[in-house]
């Protein structure tokens, strides 16, 4: 049996997975800013299970060398080695992975990508991230940034924004539900929400479409770059943005015009795994390493 956990800002959720399926074991608050309450929730959830290790998907990235994670969100485990402190709380090993990663992967072995060997997940949430499983394997590369198709200045003009990484022109400005809304409001200058915005757009109101279509031209083209270097045959989109009716479909029309291979089939397809899909990629990268 392999402990899985989905550890975000606010909630830890942890579940059991047997190989098959999961098992819930429920949740609690995230210690966020006390690293010994978090290390005894942790510990809490593996007493008595029986486990053969912990694997946990995090907002982060984890150095797969150092083990160092970078975790905006989680000041208590922010560059520090997780994997390491929680191995020498439970004397279990402990597998920790960018939740982006574990996404890609559930929906790479159980969701949208079965039966592709390459697969580029990306997530639209507030902003954007994405994983890469080649193969059939995870690839985290040098740092833990592989899939991180969001950040790197790829933006001119009016529309290249400064990034809380630093950077100037990221994907990640103008990419998730927070980007879309930034766009409308430079356009337009209304501040309007994201999920308002492709109602309207839905509805046929023209300043909408106008911003839609902008987003689009954005966000495609950088991904297409990305499909033609990795060579994904198909791309599960998640996240909370991609679940606005006909979103993933009007960005599948404009990534297949830009990306060098032609196909009549879907590219750019919904997520399957769900909610679970952290708990899940988390999980079948444990069993892969200790069952």
């Amino acid at each position: 049996m392999i402990l899985a956990f989905d550890i975000g800002g606010s909630r830890i959720r942890a579940a059991l997975w047997d190989g098959a399926e999961l098992r819930p074991l429920g949740e609690a608050p995230t210690p966020a800013h006390d690293i010994e309450a978090f290390t005894r929730t942790i510990a809490g959830f593996a007493d008595g299970t029986g486990v053969r290790g912990l694997a946990i998907s995090i907002a982060g990235v984890v150095d797969p060398e150092t083990d160092i994670g970078i975790v905006a969100n989680i000041a208590a485990i922010d560059g520090l080695a997780l994997g390491p402190a929680l191995r020498q709380a439970t004397g279990l090993p402990v597998l920790v992975l960018n939740d982006a990663d574990c996404f890609t992967l559930a929906e790479a072995w159980r969701g949208a990508g079965r039966g592709h060997d390459n697969v580029f997940g990306v997530i639209l949430g507030t902003g954007v991230g994405g994983g890469l499983v080649i193969g059939g394997r995870l690839v985290t590369g040098a740092g833990g940034y592989a899939g991180e198709w969001g950040h790197g200045p790829v933006l001119r003009g009016d529309y290249a924004l400064r990034c809380g990484c630093g950077q100037v022109g990221c994907i990640d400005m103008i990419g998730g539900a927070r980007g879309l809304e930034r766009l409308h409001q430079l356009r337009c200058g209304a501040e309007v929400p994201s999920e308002e915005i492709v109602a309207r757009w839905q509805a046929g109101d023209a300043a909408a479409a106008e911003t839609m279509e902008l987003w689009r031209e954005l966000v495609a083209g950088p991904l297409a770059m990305v499909l033609n270097v990795v060579g994904a045959s198909v791309v599960p989109v998640g996240g909370g943005l991609s679940r606005a009716p006909g979103l993933v479909e009007f960005l599948d029309e404009g990534l297949r015009s830009r990306i060098l291979r032609r196909s009549s089939g879907r590219l750019a397809v919904p997520a399957q795994c769900g909610a679970d899909a952290g708990l899940l990629g988390a999980a079948m990268a444990g069993a892969a390493a200790w069952m």
